[in-house]
């Protein structure tokens, strides 16, 4: 989340994100997605990697901007397929303990132009 916030994304940009199309699937429930700002084309852009079990879970792992590094090393890939495992292998009640605890946070689609805007 510190990543989404310097980077300038909130809750629906990430949402709509890792609903969109995948830029690479790196394997092991691993999946690389180009973010971009507005305004600042591919080269303002940056990467999220993001565990996701299609159509159950997804869980944004880590992000980048390009400007920073151009990639994630082979050694580094192999400890984000590690927990890509883990994450994707909790049970929803496992989860939910997790997301109380504040370990991860949970970002739903916000519903527009009901209650406050806050994620459900």
């Amino acid at each position: 989340m510190r990543f989404a916030r310097r980077f300038g994304v909130g809750d629906e940009e990430i949402w709509d994100t890792g609903r969109g199309p995948y830029d690479a699937d790196l394997g092991g429930g691993v999946f690389k997605y180009r973010l971009a700002r507005d305004g600042e084309g591919s080269s303002g852009g940056a990467r999220a990697l993001i565990a996701m079990k299609i159509a159950q879970r997804a869980v944004l792992m880590f992000g980048f901007e390009k400007k920073d590094r151009a990639n994630i090393k082979s050694d580094e890939l192999k400890g984000y397929r590690k927990a890509a495992r883990i994450y994707l292998g909790y049970t929803e009640a496992e989860i939910t303990a997790i997301v109380k605890e504040k370990a991860l946070v949970e970002i739903a689609r916000s519903r527009k132009g009901t209650g406050n805007g806050k994620s459900l």
